[in-house]
């Protein structure tokens, strides 16, 4: 089987920790999975632009982007800036799509994931926005091109959501779920609960890389929206927008709420939760004061957690664990390895 091509929509902390995980287990890929890879392209927005159909060094790929220099050396031939065009540009079979999210449309990635598919490629993506806004969209046009639209990186990075439903939980129906969606804020909250201040604790999760510059799209409950959005379109099959989940965040809690909270033995936690009702789904995210019964009570740091309810089983909860070993990063990029080896294998 010749190597399959692939090609870096996004280069930061994600598309890096993806590139050495295949680095690190291109034996295991070859060996378990009869796959052998190469890269072919990468296109950043701050890093500029490669692309070689004869391979990218993958060692010098990520030593550039490291030293914060341009990729544009690794070059064969002049890349094209725009992300559309470098798309259709590339020849490829596999496009890893990993740019920031857009909340109110999910543009321009689903654009870049059409492209990619139309371009013959499987589209595969951490990026939540195009999940929400183009969920049918895309998945009907990749089944129809013969490739795959996959995101198990989306939602609790590369804990196992979207594949468990397709392939272990067949035939069940979903009915409600509730969680710990949003790692960043449960750090926030764990850090406050051990006496920070709200700002304290955010610069301490942005100095751990955990929070973004601008973390509002975290302390405001934005990713915790379109991660319930995320869930209820695929896994309800209920098309659902970010904007329509009634939404609040943290930065209303101050340190009393969270002695408060303690003196009851109790702790805050921001609670995604959704459920089918004969009016269609109910959904939210907002803080809530969980007890020691609450089996989201003990998710601390930036561990996360989802309890579903189904029509065949009994409570199912999956929990991701923090683990020192393991960062963020390496995480998500583990949900889009494990979507690479899904699409190659049709599973």
């Amino acid at each position: 089987m010749p190597p399959f091509r692939l090609v870096f929509l996004g280069f930061g902390n994600v598309g890096q920790a993806l590139l050495q995980l295949c680095m690190d287990k291109r034996d295991e890929l070859r060996q378990s999975f009869g796959i052998e890879w190469s890269t072919v392209g990468i296109v950043t927005a701050r890093h500029g632009s490669a692309i070689d159909p004869r391979g990218i060094d993958p060692d010098r790929a990520l030593a550039m982007a490291a030293a914060g220099e341009s990729l544009a050396p690794l070059s064969r031939r002049q890349a094209p800036p725009d992300p559309l065009a470098f798309i259709h540009d590339c020849e490829a079979d596999m496009l890893l799509e990993n740019t920031p999210v857009n909340y109110a449309d999910g543009q321009p990635a689903a654009a870049h994931l059409r492209a990619g598919l139309e371009r013959g490629m499987h589209a595969i993506t951490a990026n939540k926005g195009p999940v929400v806004h183009a969920y049918r969209e895309l998945t009907v046009r990749a089944a129809a091109l013969g490739r795959r639209f996959l995101f198990e990186a989306t939602v609790m990075g590369g804990t196992p959501i979207f594949s468990l439903w397709r392939t272990a939980l067949l035939g069940a129906r979903l009915l409600s779920f509730r969680g710990i969606l949003n790692s960043t804020t449960n750090l926030i909250l764990s850090r406050m609960e051990a006496g920070a201040s709200f700002d304290d604790a955010v610069a301490q999760a942005q100095a751990l890389g955990i929070a973004e510059t601008d973390p509002r799209g975290d302390t405001q409950g934005w990713d915790a929206a379109i991660k319930v959005a995320a869930l209820v379109t695929v896994l309800m099959d209920q098309p659902l927008k970010p904007s329509a989940v009634p939404r609040q965040g943290i930065e209303n809690l101050q340190p009393e709420d969270i002695a408060a909270a303690a003196r009851q033995g109790a702790r805050w936690k921001l609670v995604c939760h959704a459920e089918q009702t004969p009016d269609g789904v109910s959904a939210s995210v907002a803080p809530q004061m969980v007890d020691p019964a609450d089996p989201l009570f003990s998710v601390m740091g930036t561990s996360a957690a989802v309890t579903f309810t189904t029509d065949v089983l009994g409570p199912l909860t999956i929990r991701e664990s923090e683990s020192p070993s393991i960062s963020g990063p390496r995480s998500t990029a583990y949900g889009l390895l494990a979507d690479m080896i899904s699409a190659v294998r049709g599973t």
